[in-house]
């Protein structure tokens, strides 16, 4: 999909280009000011379009919620990005726009210094029960597949850490008890933390910003719903560690994810009674108290709702980035680059944008203890 340059007439045709085939991308680039690639799994189909998008100095927004291919395409090419003034932007779809921009919300609200955050996801359905499309199921299978290439490439990338301010955030147990929400959570498997943990390294290491903590989780109900995911996730994890395993997944989504993938997706009924709620736990500091003080004396609530993730929030989060990209270019980092959401718009409106699109951003409560 692409976004006309400003000397376009108002009818834009169709281009047809081909991931195999370079040079379709390159005539395709060469017409657009910004490039929305939505073909996943990204690590099949995804670097060729990167490639072209930078050569042409045209920037492109994808909505991957793969860490492997967001990692690796800041390492090829950040530099050349930057050189080409081409904004290259993952992950902003569902993943991971709703969380790494909540994030930064529950900063700009918290009065103080915030210090660590944890995420809870739902997922409400109506009547009609829930389904996604086997695209993001073969991803994940990609994915786990191949999580030893993904430590491997954090282990070369040699980054010095990211300082720990105030307490450690705990990780919770991969099943427990969330009071507040009074549920039971498991951690959240997407790009969530990946992209969030880039962003807040940006923003310390440009923007000498202190690093805020964080951990991802999802609502999966009551005890009933656990011992179905626990089913549902050995198996995954087992079949998932060898070739022949991943071809049954893959071939098989429906049968091995209980219904909940399938190469048909959600029908309209099911995609108009879902939507999402993701509430943010924060911690920290007022000011004039600090780490060196003991513990966090501030907590803070916020929340980001929206429409069914799949196929009505991630196209409003993905078309709103690409429209930020175009009208605050002022607000962007000086350079190109390769960049998570929070880093490439910290300082524009894609708040207020989603915010008047039904993507909601809000605070439910703050308080000093």
């Amino acid at each position: 999909l692409i976004l006309g340059r400003p000397t376009l007439s108002s009818e834009v045709g169709i281009i047809i280009c081909d991931v195999t085939n370079p040079a379709s991308l390159d005539e395709m680039a060469k017409q657009a000011s910004v490039v929305l690639n939505c073909v996943g799994p990204y690590r099949f189909y995804g670097e060729p379009v990167v490639k072209a998008c930078i050569e042409n100095g045209t920037s492109c927004i994808d909505i991957c919620g793969e860490p492997q291919f967001l990692e690796l395409m800041y390492w090829k090419y950040h530099e050349k990005a930057a050189e080409k003034g081409a904004y290259i932007i993952g992950s902003s779809g569902f993943d991971s726009i709703p969380a790494d921009l909540g994030v930064i919300y529950t900063k700009s609200k918290m009065n103080g210094m915030l210090t660590a955050v944890e995420s809870f996801l739902t997922i409400h359905s109506g009547p009609e029960g829930l389904c996604v499309h086997d695209g993001t199921w073969k991803s994940a299978v990609s994915g786990f597949g191949d999580q030893s290439n993904l430590k491997k490439l954090r282990k070369e990338s040699n980054l010095k850490p990211v300082p720990i301010v105030g307490p450690k955030l705990k990780r919770r147990w991969p099943v427990s008890y969330c009071r507040e929400l009074c549920s039971y959570s498991v951690p959240f498997l997407g790009a969530d933390v990946s992209v969030v943990k880039r962003t807040q390294r940006y923003l310390h290491e440009e923007l000498e910003q202190p690093p805020v903590q964080y951990a991802a989780y999802v609502n999966v109900g009551g005890l009933t719903s656990v011992i179905k995911l626990m089913f549902a996730g050995l198996f995954f994890l087992f079949f998932v560690k060898f070739g022949i395993g991943r071809q049954l997944l893959i071939k098989f989504p429906w049968l091995f994810s209980f219904g909940y993938f399938s190469k048909q997706g959600p029908t309209q009924k099911q995609i108009d009674g879902s939507s999402f709620t993701m509430r943010f736990f924060g911690q920290g500091y007022s000011p004039g108290f600090g780490p060196e003080k003991g513990r966090p004396n501030i907590r803070i609530c916020t929340q980001v709702k929206g429409p069914e993730a799949g196929y009505v929030a991630t196209p409003i989060a993905m078309v709103q980035a690409a429209m930020t990209l175009l009208n605050d270019a002022s607000d962007l980092p000086k350079m190109g680059g390769v960049f998570t959401p929070g880093a490439a718009f910290f300082r524009t409106k894609l708040i207020d944008r989603l915010n008047q699109r039904g993507i909601e951003f809000s605070v439910i409560s703050s308080s000093e203890v």
